[in-house]
């Protein structure tokens, strides 16, 4: 089910269909260094965290990451979308792209429409931006997309400090 399209990009609902994409993405280092191991070691595992995480949360709130694929080619690249954490008081925008396609401005053309989306369609007053403290990429996406910083917080069960970046509706 498309959620949102930009001039190149489509972002869907994800479905245990794309496993084999969920496998490789959450495989890759760049995804182990800054967002963490989720334990996704076989295509079960890919399309049990497809299930339990993003579907769990579109039937919950309407809302969460979405597979981002190039319009022209169907190809994915991606995840981008908004995610309910028990720990932040707002929806945060959460995005990765496999290093492939870094340095193209999808993410940012992503990023944008789901931000957009999140408060003209769903209504969302706030949405936050989280990254670790080193993830140099991900802060300047987040302040090119106009977020505001706003300290740090601690994930729990970690003893990781992120960066913390706002977005208000004006």
């Amino acid at each position: 089910m498309k959620v949102v399209e930009t001039d190149r990009l489509i972002l869907r609902r994800l479905t245990s269909e794309d496993a084999d994409f969920i496998y490789k993405l959450l495989n890759n280092p760049s995804w182990l260094q800054f967002i963490g191991d989720k334990g996704v070691r076989t295509l079960d595992d890919a399309r049990d965290y497809i299930l339990k995480g993003p579907v769990a949360m579109y039937e919950q709130l309407g809302f969460g990451m979405y597979l981002t694929q190039l319009k022209e080619e169907g190809t994915p690249i991606g995840i981008c979308g908004l995610i309910k954490r028990d720990w932040l008081k707002e929806a945060d925008v959460g995005y990765a792209f496999l290093p492939e396609f870094w340095g193209n401005g999808y993410a940012y053309e992503a990023s944008s429409a789901v931000i957009a989306h999140g408060k003209n369609v769903i209504g969302l007053k706030c949405i936050l931006g989280i990254t670790s403290m080193d993830n140099e990429r991900s802060i300047r996406l987040l302040e090119k997309l106009g977020m505001q910083g706003e300290g740090t917080v601690q994930s729990p069960g970690s003893d990781e400090e992120l960066k913390k970046y706002a977005s208000y509706v004006e």
